[in-house]
């Protein structure tokens, strides 16, 4: 059996990826979770990780690392990964690959917390951009495929690695237009709503991506278990 080696459910959005997505197509795991105990990692991780992060999936005596290694290595290896139209495949590997190498303003303003709910800043030009692109990309999803999915009427890869984006989307109130029907869909299927409830009982806090939920803006909620 694989093992795949993820971080806090509340931070760690490349965690999210691979695990959401061997949860949604039944590809069986151990989950390990290796917390995110200072603001960086990397000596301990590198004890399992030859980038020294996460995630990381050790088949037998086999390590793939990068959420977009995981997912090409399970797609030689499982049904479903991909969608199975041509012209929704290349579209999903366009999207993917494009979520994988982009969007850093997103990443930066909007740092991935589940647990809480944000007023945020007002957004810089280079974050409008990011919203904006990614409404695009919601609605020529839903719009091309038929929905309810991005790339049809299945759970495949590409709503894996949009998946971070839906609790960014919920927790900082952005407006991605007709999109908003993507995310409430992902957002009440079951292996989300498993990964919600395990980030909000979640006693730990990690000092340096508190401070960038700090930075984002006002928490008008939290719903996260109080620390220990």
């Amino acid at each position: 059996m694989y093992t795949l080696i993820t971080a806090n459910r509340n931070y760690s959005s490349w965690s999210l990826r691979p695990w959401v997505l061997m949860k949604a197509l039944g590809i069986p795991f151990a989950d390990r979770l290796e917390p995110f105990a200072k603001p960086v990692n990397y000596d301990e991780f590198r004890a399992f990780s030859p980038t020294g992060q996460v995630p990381v999936l050790i088949d037998g005596e086999r390590t793939v690392w990068d959420s977009l290694g995981i997912a090409l290595y399970l797609a030689d290896r499982h049904g479903g990964v991909w969608p199975d139209d041509a012209a929704a495949k290349a579209w999903a590997a366009c999207v993917v690959a494009e979520m994988h190498g982009g969007f850093s303003a997103l990443r930066n303003d909007c740092t991935m917390n589940v647990g809480v709910r944000v007023s945020p800043k007002p957004m810089r030009p280079a974050l409008v951009k990011d919203v904006g692109r990614i409404r695009e990309i919601f609605e020529e999803g839903l719009d091309r495929f038929g929905g309810p999915w991005l790339a049809g009427d299945r759970f495949s890869v590409v709503d894996a690695f949009y998946a971070p984006v839906a609790f960014r989307v919920r927790t900082y109130g952005l407006d991605v237009g007709r999109g908003q029907a993507w995310v409430d869909h992902i957002l009440a299927c079951e292996p989300m709503r498993q990964w919600e409830a395990e980030a909000l009982i979640e006693s730990w806090r990690e000092e340096s991506h508190e401070a960038e939920l700090a930075e984002a803006g006002a928490i008008i909620a939290d719903y996260r278990k109080a620390p220990s």
